[in-house]
């Protein structure tokens, strides 16, 4: 039984939150929230809890809504789900359980099956990161395979403008460290590390002359630059998409939404934009803006972390800029080991 892990209650009614507290505050760690709002909010910061026990009956969205905006988030979606309600018919039941809970616990509560049911849901939580480090560990070359393959899909996009060398595998190195910083789980860190290099492969439907122009684009050409946003989401669209594939799409479709809601395709605004885009777009920015283009010097890495400081909370998530400073040191250490002039030797070897 792991005693350092954190549970979140969530439960509308003070007595309630009492009762659980005080079954599970000697073994655990433990947040509360009074409603569904504040355990998304709850749920998707940095020490993020290792497992929920949620009310379905509440003010505001249910316990059923709470559970379905937790799942669909790449950052929360791991965490396991435990209703706790009166309501527990068949429906309902299987209902919570379609939505991607792990198990019910009946009101009132009695201590031993709550004590339980947490114990062996966070124990099937730790096997599932146990096994998939195994199977990472066996499957590695056939992994590595894959993120080769993507990786010349992302470039196949990159020689249709002036990208260069290492560019995508040093932002999709940047996205996975950004991603593990603010408490994503490493499965769905590589998830995203394996997607990135598909970010803008909806550049292949942008005309070259666009693409490759050297000087400031018209209002036209510009509306059809952002349409490889749209192009990248179509390009990525299956009927029975892979999660890799899903993951990929989000990346294409919303990396370049910003945070006050001024980017594009749709001008999501803050956590309307999926936190994989928000991730993206950091790493994206502050790749290109430290690298040599043909059409202008690259910036040093002062001016480039003075923009990103300037443009939290308007372009960057301002949660994330902090982590991406945080781990600056990291950051830095990928840039140097796939810098251009490893590519360049890499080629000249080749």
């Amino acid at each position: 039984m792991r005693d350092s892990a954190t549970i979140l209650v969530v439960d509308d009614a003070p007595e309630n939150i009492d009762i659980l507290v005080g079954i599970l505050k000697p073994n655990y760690q433990l947040k509360v929230a009074r409603d569904g709002e504040m355990a998304i909010k709850i749920a998707n910061i940095q020490s993020r809890p290792d497992l929920i026990l949620l009310d379905i009956m509440m003010p505001g969205i249910d316990g059923y809504e709470t559970c379905k905006r937790l799942k669909l988030d790449i950052a929360t979606r791991d965490i396991p789900i435990i209703f706790i309600t009166a309501k527990i018919s068949v429906e309902d039941e299987a209902r919570g359980l379609s939505l991607g809970a792990v198990d019910y616990i009946a009101k009132p509560v009695n201590p031993a099956i709550v004590m339980q049911r947490v114990k062996t849901h966070l124990a099937l939580s730790d096997q599932k990161r146990e096994l998939y480090q195994k199977v990472k560990m066996q499957t590695q070359e056939l992994i590595n395979t894959r993120y080769n393959i993507i990786q010349k899909l992302g470039r196949a996009a990159e020689f249709k403008d002036n990208e260069t060398g290492n560019h995508v595998q040093r932002m999709s190195k940047y996205a996975y460290i950004l991603a593990i910083a603010c408490g994503m789980g490493e499965e769905n860190a590589d998830l995203l590390m394996n997607a990135a290099p598909m970010h803008d492969i909806g550049k292949i439907g942008v005309p070259d002359h666009i693409l490759k122009k050297s000087g400031k684009l018209d209002d036209d050409e510009w509306k059809i630059m952002k349409e490889h946003a749209a192009f990248g989401a179509e390009i990525l669209d299956e009927k029975n998409p892979s999660q890799l594939m899903k993951t990929a799409k989000t990346v294409a479709v919303t990396h370049h939404e910003k945070w006050d809601g001024s980017g594009y395709p749709n001008g999501l605004k803050a956590e309307e934009i999926p936190l994989e885009g928000r991730i993206i777009a950091i790493a994206d920015v502050f790749d290109a803006l430290t690298s040599q283009r043909p059409y202008k010097p690259a910036w040093t890495i002062e001016s480039t972390i003075e923009l990103i400081k300037n443009e939290s909370g308007k372009h960057f998530d301002p949660q994330l800029v902090e982590y991406f400073i945080d781990n600056l040191d990291e950051i830095l250490a990928v840039k140097a080991q796939f810098s251009e002039e490893s590519a360049q030797s890499t080629q000249t070897i080749c």
